[in-house]
């Protein structure tokens, strides 16, 4: 284990806390050709009850929104948006009212229907009084970052996935504060990231230290990650593999038999490839995977 052990040279980061779920994650009802959306809140299951409406928003400030459920290992697929009132620019600072009325003057009506629970919200007035009432916790680089590497905050094993901007409108992809972010340079330092993380060494630490099923970002300071070298051919060959792991992952989550056992074959690689990097021998490996067998039950 000491082979593996040590801070890593990443930094992980939670995602975006909203304080209130149910008037920030939306759904979209329809489009209309002037390009507004029309959306109705997601207030179904989340702890504050607010009331569910439907509304006509503008589609610059609604985002992809990633949450636990939607993260598998090698795949992560958002299901739902999120109004993020922050821009690259004003990063955890939310964007002033004067400028919400005046370029976004539909998502300003919709979120001043919430006014009274935004201004409530425990986070809020512990952290931000003073600040725009819609303002959002943890918002930072990372969340705007273009490449991510993602996993689930709640877990009993490392599911860790690379997600970047999607694919139907060009947008980066916003996790909620129940998912954990490494960001990225660029898309071949997120795979090599993601195919460490998801080796059966890394697995095996992770079950080793987590607290019940809390895999925190803390993560990254027990799994020893070095720096994404683009000349060092163990990094490009686990940048690779996890490539092809996630190109294969959507059919074998399908229950397709043959790519099921293609995702195997190659998560065999990863953990060689991972031991490689470590410097663990044939034995040191068979004995973690052993090992990280008997834990998983």
């Amino acid at each position: 284990m000491d082979k593996m052990l040590g801070p890593s040279d990443y930094t992980a980061w939670a995602g975006v806390v909203t304080w209130a779920n149910g008037v920030y994650w939306v759904e979209v009802l329809a489009r209309r050709p002037d390009g507004v959306l029309i959306v109705r809140n997601i207030s179904e299951g989340t702890k504050r009850e607010v009331e569910s409406v439907s509304a006509p928003l503008e589609p610059n400030l609604l985002y992809p929104l990633l949450r636990g459920r939607d993260i598998d290992r090698w795949r992560a697929e958002p299901s739902a948006l999120i109004i993020l009132p922050h821009t690259p620019d004003t990063l955890w600072q939310a964007i002033p009212e004067d400028q919400m009325q005046h370029h976004c003057p539909r998502t300003w009506a919709y979120l001043s229907r919430f006014r009274g629970p935004l201004l409530q919200r425990s986070g809020y007035r512990l952290l931000r009084p003073g600040h725009p009432f819609y303002i959002l916790s943890n918002v930072n680089e990372a969340t705007f970052a273009g490449w991510k590497v993602v996993w689930k905050y709640i877990a009993t094993e490392m599911t860790a996935a690379v997600i970047g901007r999607s694919a139907e409108a060009d947008e980066i992809i916003v996790p909620d504060h129940r998912v954990m972010i490494v960001p990225s340079e660029g898309k071949s330092e997120a795979h090599y990231i993601a195919a460490t993380l998801n080796s059966s060494g890394a697995r095996f630490m992770v079950r080793s230290f987590i607290i019940g099923t809390q895999i925190s970002t803390h993560v990254l300071g027990k799994v020893r990650i070095p720096r994404y070298n683009p000349a060092n051919p163990v990094h490009q060959r686990l940048a690779a593999l996890s490539q092809r792991a996630h190109e294969l992952a959507p059919a074998a989550y399908g229950d397709d038999a043959g790519a099921q056992a293609a995702l195997r074959e190659v998560e065999e690689q990863v953990d060689r490839a991972a031991a490689e990097l470590w410097g663990l021998t044939e034995e040191e490996l068979r004995e973690v995977k052993e090992s990280l067998a008997l834990i998983a039950g």
